[in-house]
């Protein structure tokens, strides 16, 4: 196939989004990367969001409620030709949710914790326009063979991952030497429901 019928088709696909401006509320790389290498034409805007939830929320339902609460941050500065486009990452072990650690030690213990067992990624995810809302999560099971001190420390101290829910990211170091197998999204263990994000804006 000539290389201009790949781009018209491509052209031709991504028109389909062109109804609202569409921003992605996320200071996330990771998410700002995917967005982009989606093809969709895209702003960043972000805003200082409590994430706070109520304690008897069921924990399956965490990421999608933040996904919501970030969303709702812009209820009063969203235009009406705007699409937002939130997110939140959670890791689930035990019934428990690990969010970004500290310090080194609580990295250390969150990558002990997730050692020799699997754990569940949910990504929440929340499309606001000024008339409607949409919110969805995905699940993946994540498989983590036994890690040693040694790999868990020098993970930590090369690649700092402070900013990151459970201490770490898939798409680093600890990903390619530890994480045996994975059922679900690999992109969801990321930080974003790829797919599933490109199947619901074609519903739009």
């Amino acid at each position: 196939m000539p290389i201009h019928s790949i781009h018209i088709q491509k052209q031709s696909i991504i028109m389909n989004f062109s109804k609202y401006k569409i921003t992605l509320a996320s200071g996330s790389p990771r998410r700002k990367q995917m967005l982009e290498e989606l093809g969709l034409s895209f702003v960043v805007k972000t805003k200082e969001t409590d994430e706070t939830y109520p304690a008897d929320l069921n924990t399956l339902e965490v990421a999608e409620y933040l996904a919501i609460k970030k969303a709702e941050a812009f209820k009063d500065t969203i235009n009406n030709d705007e699409l937002i486009i939130t997110a939140d990452t959670v890791v689930l072990t035990d019934n428990t949710i690990l969010g970004k650690p500290k310090d080194r030690q609580e990295a250390y213990n969150m990558l002990k914790s997730l050692s020799g067992k699997a754990h569940k990624v949910i990504s929440g995810v929340c499309l606001k326009t000024s008339e409607n809302k949409h919110s969805f999560s995905s699940t993946t099971e994540v498989y983590f063979k036994d890690l040693t001190d040694d790999e868990i420390y020098y993970y930590i101290d090369n690649y700092k991952p402070f900013d990151k829910a459970g201490a770490y990211g898939i798409q680093e170091w600890i990903g390619f030497i530890g994480v045996e197998r994975i059922d679900g999204s690999y992109f969801n263990v990321v930080g974003l429901p790829i797919q599933r994000l490109y199947t619901e804006l074609k519903k739009l």
